[in-house]
């Protein structure tokens, strides 16, 4: 079913890979409730939620695009909905969940037309080569942050963190033993590492479970925003056209960024196509519907899914392992806040995984400036701006007006001239997400 032989790869590398991806991501579960919480949703709500869109998500990139890829509720987006939505603008968080769904439904109607599979084969290779680089930086910098390597500095922003704080410590004794068992080829290094990390916390007394490991997972409301007509009423007596077009935009380039990167370092994008684009595509949109419905924020495509990749995943076995873990990690609530809470234990991958992602900056063409340039802003501002979207954005605005400049406009592809202009008026007119 998953064509294993065909992209090779094993089961048991593709169950690795699953924990591995599963691991590094999982912390969505806690994260996310915690975020969401500050708009007044309950946490049991968005903690099932975020599973269940987690679950759909996944599901749908495994069984019908055949992708190590997983979905979950966006990070950023999640902060745009409680902070900036909910929490600046004075409306209920239902109805906020009701503008989500209008986004997501949005979304699927986009996904089920040519029109996204179009927009990944009209951006430039060099492009796609600076998307992956920069989301390989960007969770680098994720990871580094994280565990506390790097660390707040009031004059230059980052400094070295306090290197003798157990977290920074296990952190690096981690990343040591990612990186050995990395250069010695050792199957499932990413996997070990954490192991051994975790062990090494538990032994250490860094990872306790005075929570216990079990807990019955409660049931979600249906339509926590009362119905799909009401959803549509309410945004338009509230006016929320900027927040629908605010979710649909970023997570239509953030998700799109996202699958690129992860499939180019994945090997598996074809000519600069990637196959089965739609099923591919759908899968978040699909997942940002039915998260709406339960209460979580829009979901994306993750970039932890490239540390499943670099464990050796190639295929939707990865993700069927994922969301397995996830309809697991509902009734082991306590077991993952602990695993996940500590972040010297998965961090170390991230960090890893963005080295092996970097590598994509020595197939881009520096000697032509116009194509440089561009792929350099994006690589720039992803990990300065914490946000693969606002990278994507620069590199799209600025590549087709250095083409007319250049007088080779005609070799730009026309989408790229729309979204341009759609950029510009975002990050002009629009709340920065």
């Amino acid at each position: 079913m998953f064509k294993l032989k065909q992209h090779g790869t094993t089961v048991k590398t593709e169950v690795l890979a699953g924990i591995t991806t599963f691991l590094t991501m999982v912390y969505i579960v806690v994260v996310n409730p915690i975020i969401l919480s500050q708009a007044g949703v309950p946490f049991d709500t968005v903690f099932m939620a975020t599973i269940i869109a987690s679950v759909i998500g996944t599901l749908w990139m495994s069984l019908f695009a055949n992708y190590p890829i997983a979905i979950a509720p966006a990070m950023g987006l999640n902060a745009y909905f409680a902070f900036s939505v909910v929490g600046q603008g004075d409306i209920p968080y239902e109805i906020a969940f009701g503008a989500v769904f209008v986004a997501g439904i949005l979304f699927v109607i986009l996904s089920l037309t040519p029109f996204r599979e179009k927009l990944i084969e009209s951006i430039p290779k060099n492009l796609k080569y600076g998307i992956t680089a920069g989301i390989g930086l960007f969770i680098a910098f994720i990871g580094l942050r994280m565990t506390g390597i790097i660390a707040a500095h009031p004059e230059n922003l980052v400094t070295l963190g306090d290197l003798h704080s157990p977290t920074v410590a296990l952190s690096l004794i981690g990343l040591t033993v990612t990186v050995v068992l990395i250069t010695l080829n050792v199957n499932g290094a990413l996997f070990l590492g954490m192991i051994v990390t975790a062990l090494i916390a538990f032994f250490t007394g860094q990872l306790s479970f005075t929570d216990g490991f079990v807990e019955l997972p409660t049931v979600p409301d249906f339509f926590i925003f009362g119905n799909p007509f009401t959803a549509i009423i309410d945004v338009i007596q509230y006016g929320l056209y900027a927040v629908v077009f605010s979710f649909l935009i970023v997570t239509l380039f953030d998700t799109t960024g996202t699958m690129i990167g992860v499939a180019e370092q994945a090997g598996l994008m074809k000519k600069g196509k990637l196959p089965r684009a739609r099923h591919a595509l759908l899968a978040d949109s699909v997942a940002t519907t039915a998260g709406a419905v339960f209460g979580t924020s829009p979901t994306s495509a993750y970039i932890e899914s490239s540390a499943g990749v670099a464990a050796g995943g190639r295929t939707g076995l990865t993700t069927l392992v994922v969301s397995g873990l996830f309809i697991v990690a509902a009734f082991f609530g306590p077991l993952v806040s602990a695993v996940s809470g500590l972040s010297a234990i998965t961090a170390p991958a991230l960090i890893v995984v963005g080295a092996l992602m970097a590598g994509n900056l020595g197939k881009i063409n520096w000697k032509e400036f116009d194509e440089a340039f561009p792929t350099f802003l994006i690589v720039i501002s992803m990990p300065l701006t914490s946000s693969i979207a606002t990278g994507i954005a620069l590199g799209f605005i600025s590549y087709p007006l250095l083409k007319v400049i250049k007088g080779k406009g005609r070799d730009v592809h026309p989408l790229l001239y729309v979204f341009a202009l759609l950029f510009l008026y975002q990050l002009a007119f629009l709340p920065h997400v």
